[in-house]
């Protein structure tokens, strides 16, 4: 079994707002270790070209955002970049997506599947987009699930916890603190 560990939509347009500092500290915690222990590290951000030819009008979700977000959401700008704390090093790879799951306009199951990876250790923000997303997707591509709560975050903390304690454990996904996924690792 082979194990990768996704931090998704840590970048600064998204991790870098106020409130998620916890989230991104846990994260912080979830990476040392994975590196430590020869767990590869994926990272996942949403960008887009100039223009956002990516995005079509009659996307409601990324539409409106689109068309007001101007250079924002484009893939040098600085607020699609990975926030500081948990910068990537030398060749640890960056998957752009280019809607909500991270699988969704990207690369990331042929990475995934090159690495050899069969289980997949998630955190990102929000609970209620890229990581729900991602799981569900997931789970469809037969993946193993284990979702960190304490690195993942939410705008709506009651979101955050029924998505944790409720939705993914009835899909047959193990969410875990970080304390307990690293005591796992023995």
């Amino acid at each position: 079994m082979t194990t990768a560990l996704l931090l998704m939509d840590f970048q600064n347009g998204i991790a870098g707002r106020p409130g998620f500092e916890p989230t991104v500290e846990a994260a912080a915690r979830a990476l040392a270790t994975a590196r430590d222990r020869g767990i590869p590290p994926v990272f996942v951000r949403v960008a887009f070209r100039p223009g956002y030819p990516e995005v079509a009008a009659s996307n409601l979700a990324f539409g409106v955002r689109a068309a007001g977000a101007g250079d924002a959401m484009l893939v040098d700008n600085p607020a699609t970049q990975v926030v500081d704390r948990l910068a990537p090093r030398g060749q640890e790879p960056i998957v752009v997506k280019k809607r909500v799951s991270a699988f969704a306009g990207s690369d990331l199951e042929v990475l995934l599947r090159g690495l050899g990876a069969d289980e997949l250790v998630l955190a990102g923000i929000a609970t209620s987009g890229v990581v729900l997303s991602t799981v569900r997707q997931a789970a469809d591509l037969d993946f193993r699930l284990t979702v960190l709560a304490d690195a993942c975050g939410d705008a709506d903390p009651e979101v955050h916890r029924v998505l944790t304690e409720k939705v993914f454990p009835r899909g047959g996904v193990t969410v875990t603190s970080i304390a307990e996924f690293i005591a796992s690792l023995g």
